[in-house]
């Protein structure tokens, strides 16, 4: 759901200062309403993946648990729930009803500039933004699927099981992959992030508005293709449908049929 409202609003209108090389409507509203958009689909994803990867050591050793309703509501829905609520309101206050200077956003910037108000007038609300809400959720995601693996392997020691790699290679390259993304998406953003905040530099700042923040813009193109191409039967349906279109097709023509006359 977030990745397809990222793919549907918010790439629209990065592609939209990218065809006309500026912000347009070049205004502050604009670019709040644009920065609100981003942030909160950005944190909403994040934390959205890090609550699975945590849940899924639920669902694999304890499923039993979620069996009752109030815990199931308690440990299932209500974490899911906080990662789109929380996002909504921190960014409202933090964006749109921050009290802001109009000349601080630069209209030929993607993003204008993303020069976010409190990013540069409130060091505290900056660093717990970089570190809760950006740097935190990508280290539970590395972290939680990583361990994830560790524990289906010990568990499967543990009942003196030979460790089948052609029945847990899915599961692995699914979590390895998912947690390679964020992480090389990410993680320079949140490096960077916290060293302008600690000491900023105008080299920093060309770094990240030029390069290291258009990686994060890969995890809604590349996570929905990444997901279909680890489901089993993904690859068959592909190959079928790929059989079918080179399939040659019959041909329909007239004939002529000659007679032999005596």
């Amino acid at each position: 759901m977030v990745n397809f409202t990222q793919l549907s609003l918010n790439i629209p209108i990065l592609l939209n200062f990218l065809r006309l090389n500026r912000v347009s409507p070049a205004t502050g509203t604009y670019c709040k309403t644009w920065m609100y958009i981003e942030s909160t689909l950005d944190a909403a994803n994040e934390f959205l993946v890090a609550i699975i990867s945590v849940q899924r050591h639920t669902l694999i050793f304890q499923p039993n648990l979620l069996h009752i309703r109030f815990k199931r509501y308690l440990l299932y829905y209500l974490p899911l729930l906080f990662c789109i609520i929380y996002p909504v309101i921190f960014y409202l206050g933090t964006t749109i009803l921050y009290s802001c200077d109009e000349a601080q956003w630069n209209f030929t910037l993607n993003a204008c500039g993303d020069t976010i108000c409190y990013l540069s007038d409130n060091e505290i609300l900056a660093g717990y933004d970089w570190i809760m809400n950006t740097g935190l959720p990508i280290f539970v995601i590395i972290l939680g699927n990583v361990i994830l693996v560790i524990r289906v392997i010990r568990q499967k020691h543990r009942r003196q099981r030979v460790v089948s790699w052609s029945k847990q290679r899915h599961m692995t390259l699914q979590l390895i992959s998912i947690s390679s993304l964020y992480l090389l998406t990410w993680l320079p953003n949140v490096i960077i992030g916290v060293m302008q905040q600690i000491s900023p530099s105008d080299y920093l700042y060309a770094l990240e508005e030029y390069i290291v923040s258009d990686l994060t813009y890969l995890i809604c193109l590349l996570l929905p293709w990444m997901c279909l191409g680890l489901l089993p039967d993904f690859k068959k349906w592909v190959l079928k449908l790929l059989h079918r279109v080179k399939k040659p097709s019959n041909v329909v023509g007239t004939t002529t049929v000659k007679t032999r006359q005596n």
